[in-house]
């Protein structure tokens, strides 16, 4: 997993756009002690030209209360806390767990430790998404109620999940035993066609006479992967409802989604006792209208946990929009793809401003890259699905290789576990950051330098300092005790 070549480091260039002047904070009851004098900070490193890929700095730097402080400095305070983080990820596409188990046993075991597990060589990622039903990244299209032309099953006796059963849910199984608490979000890409006002997997809408049937179809859905050891955390109703030209796909307008949530979703997860949360949107960041739209609905807004975002068109700093409007609801980021004709290094730097660093700076509780695995032609997918989302791997012919997004991924869900707290560091010119209190007590800061060039600089913690020397185009993990 880990390239050496431990040359110095360094990183990038942007202010977040949630700052410290403007975020809501909440104190700690608890003061954290001062590091002892000479308290040691490790780190990990990856490059842009790649020659440190998620390596572990052979040296360490340490806190004193002797050091100099007249280096720019990045404070960070573990009683200014913020969001509670649910995980880092990826979307387990079809395609993804089809292609994991082309692997002989043992190798895909070994794999999914490093991807899964806690040990020292794993990425430990926490938070999965899956299809409902067939995304754009599975080799065919398909629902759970799939039907000949004219047919319809408002009874929904025709339901079954045995495509999954295939690949998704025994990958799934072998994940839930080295990560039983690995959470789970689920999203359709369509419904059934006969549910639709253009019986057709592309585009169209959900007709209002199903909204009552496709509301037990989530009901199903939720209850048989329960039956396969399974639990869905969380759902949202639809998959980019704004980009009908998928294949499949579906158009879901702000007031449409409403109306489904407040008067057949929500009450049909309320009288089946189904707890997995429901999250709405689910699509770019131009658009924070759409779930502030349902949110200011109370008889949605009863039934919904949070809002969900893409990148592909907006500004992370919408996410805090939301975020004003009803801050009593979460936000999650749920999807970000790198694609075949990336750059290493344009990709590594692009995705850990906006999608680890902006995201969770603008209170998100999830960072979620795009595909887990594909092949070396960006397959599986469907016709008219995408043909260059790059995944974190790829899998060709029994071989394994890691691609940008795995170091994406890794240089947050390897340090930051689930139930750590987002906490306050400040963003001097060209080192932006956020930080991380886990649930071991350990402080975490993940720090992109984007320029070239060497840099010295200092971190800040209870009063004491740790001079930090690195050279550019660098991203890097700190963590200290």
């Amino acid at each position: 997993m880990i390239k050496k070549n431990f040359t110095v480091l360094t990183l990038l260039v942007s202010l977040m756009s949630c700052s410290f002047s403007n975020c809501s904070e909440q104190k700690s009851t608890e003061e954290q002690p001062k590091p002892a004098d000479g308290a040691t900070v490790s780190y990990w490193v990856t490059r842009g030209d790649q020659l440190s890929l998620l390596a572990k700095f052979p040296t360490t730097v340490k806190f004193s209360a002797a050091a100099n402080n007249n280096l720019t400095t990045i404070e960070v305070d573990s009683t200014v806390q913020f969001q509670t983080m649910d995980g880092f990820g990826y979307s387990l596409t079809g395609g993804s767990a089809y292609l994991l188990m082309q692997l002989p046993q043992a190798q895909r075991t070994s794999l999914l430790q490093e991807l899964f597990g806690k040990n020292e060589n794993s990425i430990s990622v926490s938070y999965l998404r899956i299809s409902i039903g067939a995304s754009d990244l599975d080799a065919e299209v398909f629902s759970y109620s799939d039907l000949p032309a004219g047919e319809t099953d408002e009874d929904l006796s025709s339901f079954s999940i045995a495509r999954d059963e295939q690949n998704l849910i025994p990958v799934l199984k072998e994940i839930l035993a080295i990560n039983p608490a690995i959470k789970i979000m689920g999203s359709p890409w369509s419904p059934p066609t006969w549910m639709k006002d253009n019986n057709n997997s592309k585009g169209g809408s959900l007709l209002t006479k199903y909204h009552q049937v496709y509301a037990q179809y989530f009901v199903k859905y939720i209850q048989a992967m329960k039956a396969h050891g399974i639990t869905i955390d969380a759902i949202t109703p639809q998959n980019e409802p704004l980009h009908p030209g998928n294949n499949p796909s579906l158009f879901m307008s702000a007031e449409q989604q409403r109306d489904f949530i407040r008067d057949a979703l929500g009450p049909a997860f309320k009288a089946a006792n189904i707890s997995t949360k429901i999250v709405i949107y689910d699509h770019n960041l131009d658009r924070p209208d759409y779930p502030i739209t349902i949110l200011n609905d109370a008889g949605a807004k009863q039934y919904i946990d949070g809002s969900a975002f893409h990148l592909y068109a907006g500004e992370v700093s919408a996410m805090k929009t939301v975020r004003d409007a009803h801050p009593d609801k979460n936000l999650y980021f749920t999807e970000q793809w790198t694609g075949a004709k990336g750059e290493f290094q344009g990709d590594l730097f692009w995705h850990i401003k906006n999608v680890i660093i902006g995201t969770t700076r603008n209170y998100s509780k999830v960072a979620l890259e795009w595909n887990l695995a594909n092949d070396a032609s960006f397959g599986p997918h469907t016709p008219g699905g995408c043909t260059e989302c790059k995944g974190a791997l790829t899998i060709q012919n029994g071989a394994v290789q890691k691609n940008v997004s795995y170091y994406i991924i890794g240089h947050a869900a390897k340090f930051v576990p689930a139930g750590s707290v987002r906490i306050h560091s400040n963003v001097p010119p060209g080192l932006d950051n956020v930080a991380f209190l886990t649930p071991e007590g350990k402080k975490v800061l993940i720090l992109l330098r984007e320029a070239p060039g060497n840099s010295t600089f200092a971190i800040k913690y209870k009063g004491q300092l740790a001079t930090v020397s690195l050279q550019g185009g660098t991203v890097t993990t700190f963590v200290w005790d």
